[in-house]
């Protein structure tokens, strides 16, 4: 049997991590969930990080690398409505492909409001930082107006809201997006 080093299991407890925490959000998922679908104890998951607070930035950081990584790779060589589009689609496929990681997102907007609710901005600042990383990637892409930015973002959250809630690819709701931006059955 092959050992897996501590930046390995690091790793596989912020992938478990990212699945509990988009099922269950941040007060609803303990650390004891999220160490038994690594497989290890929660004494070892407090070695690798100080704390479920610690856990879920990880996790939140990654799901918004990811998205951005999504964006970035999708976009290159593009510019404009191509590079639109092309994030759009990647978007979708992304979401379709992994529902968790819309679920992530989700949760991270939760877990600000709720933190900021009981005045604790640490927590968004830093889950802030995350998500100005997609935006940034986005505005790279788009170019200069940042109109262009904020409209491709907002379309985005409203895509997020309306797959979350189930609303199926030929629900009349899809009407006005970009075909780009169409759930895909």
């Amino acid at each position: 049997m092959v050992r897996m080093s501590a930046e390995e299991r690091r790793e596989s407890v912020i992938r478990a991590a990212m699945i509990e925490f988009a099922r269950g959000g941040y007060n609803g998922t303990s650390t004891e969930v999220i160490a038994k679908r690594v497989g290890v104890s929660q004494p070892y998951l407090f070695r690798l990080f100080p704390g479920k607070r610690a856990i879920f930035l990880a996790a939140s950081g990654r799901c918004c690398q990811e998205v951005a990584e999504v964006f970035r790779k999708a976009s290159e060589g593009l510019d404009g409505n191509e590079a639109l589009d092309a994030m759009g689609e990647a978007y979708q496929a992304l979401i379709a492909d992994d529902p968790d990681m819309l679920l992530m997102q989700m949760q991270m907007y939760v877990a600000v409001a709720s933190a900021e609710a009981s005045g604790d901005r640490e927590f968004g600042e830093a889950l802030r930082a995350g998500w100005m990383e997609m935006y940034d990637t986005v505005r790279l892409a788009l170019g200069p107006d940042v109109g262009d930015t904020a409209q491709f973002l907002a379309d985005g959250m409203l895509i997020n809201v309306l797959v979350s809630m189930g609303f199926k690819s030929d629900h009349r709701v899809w009407a006005g997006f970009y075909d780009s931006s169409q759930p895909k059955s």
